[in-house]
């Protein structure tokens, strides 16, 4: 039985259109969910407890997909793909803005 938070659904199938706009990307929001009772609300793969950011450290610290694959049963490299597909989005959406003094 999924928690999942409907507004959160909601949000997720308005920034999948946005998505699709981004020629190659994985579509992270078919497997990417933010429930705010999965892990305080942590994104994660759909389906586990798989938080995203553990896959990125992961990959920032050079395992492999493969070496990933086989530590966690069940990922798939699609799950992998949508994670790097969510980071690029979250680093599109950053914005800094200058605060004068």
């Amino acid at each position: 039985m999924s928690h999942e938070d409907p507004a959160a659904v909601r949000q997720c199938k308005r920034q999948s259109a946005e998505i699709e706009s981004h020629d190659g990307l994985m579509p992270w929001p078919e497997r990417i969910v933010i429930d705010p009772e999965l892990l305080a609300g942590k994104p994660v793969i759909r389906g586990t407890r798989i938080a995203v950011e553990l896959i990125l450290e992961l990959l920032a610290a050079g395992q492999s997909k493969s070496e990933i694959m086989a530590n966690y049963s069940g990922l798939t490299r699609e799950d992998i793909l949508a994670c790097l597909s969510y980071a690029s989005y979250l680093a599109h959406e950053y914005k800094a803005y200058p605060i004068s003094a």
